[in-house]
C-alpha cells in the first residue's frame, strides 16, 4: 500500500470525525423542517439512520424508531454460562470508517484481540492448517498456489481503494438516489460489472486459478455468506476483505453500537410491529393540501397509528423477512421485492470438540486451531466451525484448549441433528440454535435492485444489501438515506447523484 493511499484514508477518517452538521438557515427559508420522522427497524441500519437524521434535521424534529424485537437486529448475543457470545454479525474491517466513528462518538472500546489459527476442512480431513509462523504460511501458499494469494490481496486492495471514495462523497454531503448510482460513484462501470457477474467469473478473468478459487476463496465466502464463489463479484470482494488482518469487534458485543446510536439520536423507541404504511393527503388551515405517511403498528396495547412527514424503512422487504403492506400509493409499492434471503443456522455449543471428526490424529490438548473453514463439498455439512471467546474478555482470560469444554460456533445451512452434534463433540452440555435469514441469496446477474426511494419521502435502507450485506454497508446506506431525505426535503438537487466531486469541490473553494 502506498503512502499516498494511507494519507488519503487518514484524511477521510479525520474528516468524518470533524464534519459537523451543516447550518440549516438557508434551507429553512425554502421550507419548514419536518415535524416527525419514522424509522422502521432498530438494527444497525435503522439506528444509524436515526443518528444521521438527527444530524441532518436538527434537534426539533421528533424521530420515532419502531422495533418489535431486540435493538440490534442481526447483531445479537447469546448467554452461555457466565458469559455472552456473538451469535450474529461478529467482525468489523479496519477500513470501516463509519463503524470506527460510531465507537469513538459513543465511547465504546474495541474488544481485546486474541490470536487465532485457521484450518480448512474438506468434510473428511484438514487440507490446510495454519502455522504459528508467518513465514511458513507464506511459503506454503506460494508452494501450493503460486502468487495467487498475494495477487488476491492486491486485487481486493484495489477495489477497496475505490470503495473508500464513498466516505469523501458523504463527508461533503453528496447522496445518491439508487444503489446503482452509489456504486457507480465509487467504482464506475467496473463496480456495476462486478454486481452482474459471479466472483468466480471475475477472478478467473483476472487470471486466478480454479484450484485456488475452490480451495481458498470458497471457504472464505462460505464462512462469511454461506454461499460459494457463484455469489456476485462485489459481495465476493467484501467477503474476501472480511478475511483480512486487523478485524475487530466491540467490547461487550457489537449490538452496543445500535443501543448507543439510538440513545445518542434522542429518538423515541416504540416497541411495536409496523403492519402497514399508507399515503394520506389532508387539507390544511391555509387551504392547501399536505401529504403524510400513516404508520400503522401493533404493540402490547393493541393497534395504533401515527402520521409522519418522512419514513425510513430499515428492515428487509422480502419474503420471510417482512409483512409490511403499503396502500394509497401510485404506482403501487410491493410488500415483497424479488429475491430471497439465504438461511444460515448459527449453533453455539458448549462442549468438548471431537478432533477426530476433523480427520486429525493430533491430540486434542495440542490442537490450537480456532477457525475451521470448509470447501464446497457434499461431505461438508457445515459452513464453518469456530472457537468463540466472550464478547467481553475478562482480565486473565485464556482460551481453553480443544481438550476442554468451551463454546464453539457452527454455521450450517440446516439445523444440526443430534447425531451430527454427537459426531462433532465428545460431550456437550449446552446448545443454542439461531436460524438467521442473515443476507440475500446472491445470484447474479442482479438485473434490477430494490429502490432507495419507494415514494416521495419514503426511503428503503436495506436495498443496499443486494450489493453486499455488512454492518458498514448498512451504515453507508443509512448516511446516504439521511442526506437524500434532507436534500429532497429542502429541494437541494445539486447534492444528489453528482459524481464530479473533485470538480465541484474546486469550484466551491
Amino acid at each position: 500500500m502506498t503512502v499516498h493511499i494511507l494519507s488519503l484514508r487518514a484524511l477521510l477518517l479525520l474528516g468524518l470525525y470533524h464534519t459537523g452538521r451543516r447550518s440549516l438557515a438557508s434551507a429553512a427559508d425554502l421550507q419548514d423542517p419536518p415535524k416527525k420522522i419514522a424509522v422502521v427497524g432498530a438494527g444497525i441500519g435503522g439506528t444509524a439512520a436515526a443518528y444521521y437524521l438527527r444530524q441532518e434535521f436538527g434537534p426539533l424534529v421528533k424521530i420515532d424508531v419502531f422495533e418489535p424485537g431486540s435493538i440490534g437486529g442481526r447483531l445479537a448475543t447469546v448467554k452461555i454460562g457466565d458469559h455472552e457470545y456473538e451469535s450474529g454479525g461478529a467482525v468489523i474491517h479496519p477500513l470501516n470508517l463509519h463503524m470506527k466513528h460510531f465507537i469513538e462518538k459513543l465511547g465504546l472500546p474495541p474488544r481485546k484481540d486474541l490470536s487465532s489459527k485457521m484450518a480448512i476442512f474438506d468434510g473428511k480431513e484438514l487440507v490446510f492448517e495454519e502455522s504459528n509462523w508467518f513465514i511458513i504460511n507464506f511459503f506454503r501458499m506460494i508452494w501450493q498456489y503460486g502468487f495467487n494469494f498475494l495477487r488476491m490481496q492486491m486485487w481486493v486492495e484495489s477495489v477497496l481503494d475505490k470503495f473508500m471514495r464513498i466516505y469523501q462523497y458523504q463527508q461533503h454531503s453528496y447522496s445518491f438516489s439508487s444503489m446503482e448510482r452509489l456504486l457507480h460513484a465509487m467504482g464506475g462501470d467496473a463496480f456495476l460489472t462486478l454486481m452482474n457477474q459471479t466472483l468466480e467469473e471475475a477472478m478467473l478473468a483476472e487470471g486466478f486459478s480454479q484450484v485456488f478459487l475452490n480451495n481458498v476463496v470458497t471457504p472464505i465466502t462460505r464462512v462469511n455468506y454461506g454461499q460459494s464463489v457463484r455469489i456476485n463479484g462485489f459481495v465476493g470482494v467484501v467477503s474476501l476483505a472480511g478475511a483480512d488482518s486487523g478485524l475487530w469487534a466491540v467490547d461487550g458485543g457489537n449490538k452496543r453500537v445500535c443501543t448507543g446510536l439510538l440513545y445518542h439520536s434522542k429518538s423515541e423507541l416504540i416497541p411495536a410491529k409496523v403492519t402497514s404504511v399508507s399515503f394520506k393527503v389532508r387539507p390544511s388551515k391555509r387551504g392547501i393540501s399536505n401529504s403524510f405517511y400513516e404508520v400503522n403498528y401493533v404493540d402490547e396495547s393493541g393497534s395504533a397509528h401515527g402520521l409522519y412527514d418522512i419514513v425510513i424503512i430499515a428492515t428487509p422487504l422480502h419474503l420471510g423477512k417482512s409483512d409490511i403492506t403499503f396502500s394509497g400509493f401510485s404506482p403501487p409499492i410491493p410488500s415483497h421485492y424479488p429475491g430471497r434471503y439465504h438461511q444460515t443456522v448459527a449453533t453455539l455449543v458448549h462442549g468438548v470438540l471431537n478432533v477426530s471428526y476433523l480427520g486429525t490424529t493430533e491430540p486434542a490438548s495440542d490442537f490450537t486451531v480456532s477457525d475451521i473453514l470448509t470447501v464446497d463439498s457434499k461431505d461438508c455439512i457445515i459452513n464453518s466451525l469456530g472457537s468463540l471467546d466472550p464478547v467481553h474478555i475478562p482480565d486473565g482470560y485464556k482460551r481453553p484448549p480443544a481438550s476442554e469444554a468451551k463454546v464453539w460456533k457452527v454455521f450450517s445451512p440446516q439445523p444440526l441433528s443430534q447425531q451430527q452434534l454427537q459426531n462433532m463433540f465428545l460431550s456437550h452440555d449446552s446448545v443454542s440454535e439461531t436460524p438467521w435469514l442473515a443476507y440475500p441469496s446472491y445470484r447474479p446477474p442482479q438485473r434490477k435492485s430494490p429502490p432507495f426511494i419507494l415514494h416521495n419521502r419514503l426511503y428503503y435502507i436495506n436495498a443496499v444489501e443486494w450489493a453486499a450485506s455488512a454492518m458498514e454497508m448498512s451504515s453507508i446506506s443509512a448516511r446516504n438515506m439521511a442526506l437524500l431525505a434532507h436534500h429532497r426535503w429542502y429541494q437541494q438537487e445539486g447534492k444528489i447523484d453528482q459524481e464530479d466531486l473533485h470538480m465541484r469541490l474546486r469550484g466551491e473553494l
